[in-house]
């Protein structure tokens, strides 16, 4: 698809979406890491009978799948970014993405919690020596990831209009999350192996299997919510809104009557606004008032000449 041809009456809708973000290299070379050592848990924990590394394992190919979502999700967005198909841009591709990623979370957590009940039950012998050498090379894999995607600032960044938290590249945070957890899960395997080994606690094992898919069933969760509400275009936050209706309402002769705020990408936003003037206003005016470094990268004003309401 060509770029838009320039027109002095219309902007584009790439909103930044076509250049390549600090994220996605990052991305790419932690996908390769965990992708190896998920090959090394799950195969150990076979070998070795170490259900709490088979779920480390198995949590771990999880997350290369929602890693490898993500990466196609940076290429898709860049590549599609003039494609005038898209109304608002490509933006949203990294939601769905992270949307796909979640429900791929929520099918291994059952995965998991199936296999270590069964191993309640029916346990298996472990060797420990091996299922514990494997397991810490995956919690160093596991922190050299976070320290890949945590460099260079892909921790949530904060901007001065955005409610406290907000992040700043959805998908690079989402990414941290990711081995962030496995992190975890690395570390409740050997605690696990640990406790079987050396005080004959072996039911922790499968223990720490469910554990794991515990945890990998709220990051689904969190992850299956934040991406929805994003997909069904809910209202943008209320931090947000309620900066654009105080800057607009600025002038005492100018009210809000309706107001649409949603996200169409990482940290960008899209605006309708309904306007009633008791003095002439034209669209310009009305934007120059409203924040320039708040994300706002598509502005619709519509505006009616009359008394404000309530006078």
């Amino acid at each position: 698809m060509q770029p838009e041809r320039p027109n002095p009456w219309q902007h584009a809708h790439t909103f930044g979406q076509d250049r390549v973000r600090p994220g996605e290299r990052r991305t790419l070379l932690v996908i390769a890491l965990t992708a190896t050592m998920m090959v090394v848990e799950i195969a150990a924990g076979i070998l070795f009978g170490s259900m709490a590394l088979l779920a480390d394992g198995l949590h771990m190919a999880s997350h290369t799948v929602a890693l490898s979502v993500n990466a196609f999700a940076y290429v898709y967005a860049r590549r599609h970014a003039h494609d005038s198909r898209f109304s608002f841009g490509t933006g949203k591709v990294n939601t769905l993405g992270g949307f796909t990623g979640a429900v791929l979370l929520a099918i291994f957590a059952l995965l998991m919690a199936w296999e270590s009940f069964e191993r309640f039950f029916r346990p298996v012998e472990i060797v420990f020596n091996h299922a514990l050498f494997v397991a810490a090379l995956g919690l160093l894999v596991n922190g050299a990831s976070v320290l890949i995607l945590d460099a260079k600032g892909s921790r949530v960044d904060r901007d001065r209009h955005a409610p406290r938290g907000h992040p700043h590249d959805h998908n690079l945070t989402s990414a941290y999350l990711h081995v962030l957890a496995d992190a975890l899960t690395s570390v409740l395997a050997i605690f696990a192996l640990l406790a079987a080994k050396y005080a004959g606690l072996v039911w922790m094992d499968p223990a720490m299997g469910l554990v794991g898919a515990l945890l990998v069933a709220r990051w689904s969760y969190g992850l299956l919510h934040t991406t929805g509400l994003a997909l069904l275009d809910r209202q943008g936050p209320e931090t947000l809104r309620r900066i654009v209706r105080e800057s607009v309402e600025s002038d005492p002769d100018t009210r809000v009557t309706d107001l649409h705020l949603w996200s169409i990408g990482p940290d960008i936003y899209a605006v309708v606004l309904t306007i009633v003037a008791r003095k002439p206003a034209t669209p310009d005016e009305i934007r120059a008032r409203l924040p320039k470094d708040a994300g706002l990268v598509h502005i619709s004003v519509e505006i009616h000449q009359g008394p404000q309401s309530g006078t």
